[in-house]
């Protein structure tokens, strides 16, 4: 067989065209939606997380490299968008009497045992190791945003959060 008639027979490599950002959007959507509920306990602000989180996408959609990543590219989008949703809120100054607050305060505090043992584990920890996962875990940072706040490489960063899960892992499974 010639070279030629090889080359004829072979299917043609032509580039794949990658998918639109509306077949992503729908085809993530609900996975983006029960991610969002889990974030905010509410339906309405899962749906308003989702709406804002795609327009978002949708503006930067052109620096998606990897199609196939972008579920994961979409729900770092909601998790910042849920983050933004918090710096939104501004404290207003109260007509209540501090004296009620206390009282009131207690019932959003968790009280249970779990707790507890949950946030003396947390204060066991070495600063290096908590101060990473606090910001992860409560202010919603990426390990590249706790980096650069830390002064830390992001594998650094990286190797911190994963020893601290790791040892809170050990702390609490002392008690488990």
């Amino acid at each position: 067989m010639s070279v030629s008639a090889a080359l004829a027979s072979t299917p043609s490599l032509e580039p794949v065209e990658a998918p639109s950002f509306e077949a992503l959007a729908e085809t993530h959507r609900h996975s983006l939606f029960k991610y969002a509920y889990r974030l905010s306990g509410n339906k309405e602000i899962a749906e308003d997380l989702v709406q804002d989180s795609l327009l978002r996408a949708w503006r930067s959609f052109a620096r998606l490299q990897n199609p196939a990543a972008a579920l994961g590219w979409m729900k770092t989008i909601v998790r910042r968008e849920n983050a933004r949703r918090f710096e939104r809120i501004q404290p207003r100054e109260s007509a209540m009497p501090t004296e009620e607050l206390p009282a009131q305060h207690a019932q959003y505090y968790d009280t249970s045992t779990d707790a507890f043992v949950l946030r003396r584990a947390l204060r066991a920890l070495p600063a290096e190791y908590r101060e990473p996962l606090i910001l992860q875990v409560l202010h919603g940072y990426s390990q590249q945003e706790i980096a650069a706040r830390l002064g830390l490489s992001s594998a650094g960063a990286g190797t911190r959060l994963f020893r601290a899960r790791q040892k809170l892992r050990e702390a609490l499974g002392e008690r488990s």
